[in-house]
């Protein structure tokens, strides 16, 4: 079963590479599956220009989904790159990918969590309850009073989509 039949790896390897760098990678397993093939090769078959196709090459590599291996030729000395997909470690990158975000976002709750008062001018800004108090409950910007900001609503689509990640994180 290719990698790309499961919707979240596609996904993710997609936000690497962008429309055309899915086009390599398709064609490559397509084409090439299992075979080492230069970056000549791949826009050939791809239809992409070269330079795209080694930008996406390298992005995979770095990402740890592609692999490479140099060849020096005997007559002209010329390095030539051979380049295979190693799609084996997109589920695991997808994995790190998504326990960063988990901690991002906890960080981020965890923020949401102090109590905030709010200036009502254009744009509205939200000031913290210690910054809120040492200005006597005023706008720093136009002097006018701060409302108490209920962020309950911020928090809760917070917990949600965290507690979904570490769901799928479970499976």
């Amino acid at each position: 079963m290719s990698a790309l039949n499961n919707k979240a790896v596609s996904g993710y390897i997609h936000k690497l590479v962008g429309d055309e760098g899915m086009i390599v990678v398709e064609k490559m397993l397509d084409e090439v599956p299992d075979k080492e093939v230069t970056d000549e090769k791949v826009a050939e078959i791809s239809g992409i220009n070269l330079n795209l196709v080694r930008k996406t090459l390298y992005i995979l590599y770095e990402n740890h989904l592609a692999i490479y291996r140099r060849e020096r030729d005997k007559d002209s000395g010329w390095l030539t790159y051979l380049w295979k997909l190693d799609l084996d470690n997109a589920e695991h990158m997808l994995r790190n990918e998504t326990r960063k975000l988990i901690k991002k976002l906890e960080r981020r709750l965890e923020f949401e969590n102090n109590e905030f008062y709010m200036c009502q001018d254009e744009p509205p800004h939200r000031i913290l309850f210690d910054y809120a108090m040492e200005a006597n409950f005023m706008c720093p910007v136009d002097e006018s009073p701060l409302m108490h900001y209920d962020n309950t609503e911020e928090k809760q689509a917070l917990k949600t989509r965290i507690e979904a990640l570490k769901q799928t994180m479970a499976q």
